[in-house]
């Protein structure tokens, strides 16, 4: 993609399904046969073909189609039962309304919707799906950056895959090990999904306020660049007091602007931060040393987390338990491998954050190391473990195999990048937004590009 000074264009995947919902709020017109939509309308596909049905006349449509509304500021439409949340503990679906145009993909026996609209309208709605529209304005308007940052990389990143021609590899497997990692594999034919996978867009249902409004006026076009490229620009909740290196989740490409960094305003005392040495990360993961991300403070917490975010209160240090029977079903189930009871989970490979980077599991039918982060910890859990940064103890071990397994963990997702709750806390101190992205981006530089 090839940087100017016009604002870009961004294709969202909203929902598949066999059967999608849809209410169109003033008059949209196919690009092709310039047919008018406008009202209720069920979308599902045909011999191929897609069809909206209105209950009275039914209208077939050809794969790729686009709708564009006749009136981009007024009109909008809405999908029913929108899954937000996907795999997450607190999954559920939701009406949401969008602006800017709607294409229909048949996909693998699937029809998929996808909205289509201009990059800053799309980031006003992801910055008040990932938090509270009312957040603090400085860390609205450095989520803004980020967003639009990550958003443009990825759309480059796209452009060159598709250039090349290559296929994306995002797994590597032997004998003994089992490496994956999540990231660009799963979107081929749009830029971003609307989920967590990528950054959550909710349309414009969850724009109660102006600051998210604002926080995008206010920074139109602006980005973080190092040596004259797009940030690839990474964020999760909480990073549990450091922040973990790129390389360590995704593909083995270090970023300088993605490395470990301390989240408080100096180094806290009586701890060896060099958390790839085990002694080091278990003293850290046990323990709640100071960091802008340890806070409690529920004003702050409610304007970072969304109403089903704050049913998580424990981000910063955790606990789950599982008797053998929960554990074993867990792994077995998840990794597709028979590792019979389980054993011992041993880490084998921390990265900077103390997060796991390669697992190894000890069955009584099987042993393999697993990797990377977040291939972790979806095999242990329903949804996805909050992190991978824990230390294990078993208890009540009978015949060498023990009935109950303890995780202690540290902070909430990946751990890349900007620490959404410690930017907060930094928001609520008086750091302005581009203290708060220096922080977090060491090395990078803002740049207005269009």
């Amino acid at each position: 993609m090839v940087l100017t000074m016009q604002q870009p264009e961004v294709s969202v995947g909203i929902l598949s399904d066999k059967e999608i919902k849809i209410v169109f709020y003033g008059n949209f017109i196919t690009s092709d046969t310039y047919q008018y939509f406008n009202g209720k309308y069920t979308a599902y596909i045909e011999n191929d073909k897609i069809i909206l049905d209105n209950g009275k006349d039914k209208t077939k449509l050809d794969n790729n189609t686009i709708l564009v509304p006749d009136d981009f500021e007024s009109n909008s439409f809405v999908l029913r039962d929108v899954i937000i949340g996907k795999r997450f503990h607190w999954e559920k679906k939701e009406n949401q309304r969008f602006l800017g145009s709607l294409k229909f993909i048949i996909d693998k026996g699937l029809l998929t919707t996808v909205n289509i609209l201009p990059v800053e309208h799309y980031l006003t709605s992801v910055i008040s799906s990932e938090m509270s529209a009312t957040s603090p304005p400085e860390l609205l308007k450095a989520h803004a950056i980020i967003s639009r940052s990550w958003l443009l990389a990825q759309i480059e990143k796209s452009e060159q895959f598709k250039a090349k021609d290559a296929a994306y590899k995002s797994e590597i497997l032997s004998e003994t090990e089992l490496i994956k990692w999540y990231d660009r594999e799963d979107h081929t034919l749009y830029d971003v999904c609307a989920d967590d996978h990528c950054q959550r867009y909710q349309g414009i249902t969850k724009l109660t306020a102006h600051n998210a409004q604002d926080a995008i006026k206010d920074t139109v076009g602006l980005v973080l660049m190092y040596n004259n490229k797009l940030c690839d620009t990474r964020f999760s909740k909480s990073c549990g007091g450091i922040s973990e290196a790129f390389e360590n989740v995704w593909e083995p490409e270090p970023k300088p602007y993605l490395t470990k960094i301390i989240d408080y305003k100096f180094e806290p005392d009586g701890y060896d931060l060099d958390l790839k040495k085990e002694t080091a990360a278990e003293k850290w993961i046990r323990n709640s040393p100071p960091a802008f991300c340890n806070t409690t403070d529920r004003k702050i917490l409610s304007t970072v987390l969304l109403e089903y975010d704050q049913e998580t209160t424990d981000f910063y240090r955790w606990k789950v338990e599982y008797t053998q029977n929960e554990i074993a079903e867990l792994i077995n189930t998840k990794s597709d491998f028979d590792f019979g009871n389980i054993i011992d989970l041993i880490p084998i490979e921390r990265g900077e954050s103390g997060r796991i980077i390669k697992l190894k599991i000890i069955g009584s039918d099987k042993t393999l190391t697993v990797g990377k982060e977040l291939y972790v910890r979806k095999i242990l859990s329903d949804t996805h473990l909050y992190s991978s940064a824990f230390v294990v103890d078993r208890e009540n071990i009978v015949d060498g195999i023990p009935q109950r397994f303890i995780l202690t963990g540290a902070g909430w997702g990946h751990g890349v990048g900007l620490c959404q709750i410690g930017a907060a806390v930094m928001s609520e101190m008086g750091y302005k937004f581009d203290e708060i992205l220096l922080h977090y981006f060491k090395s990078a530089n803002i740049k207005k590009i269009y």
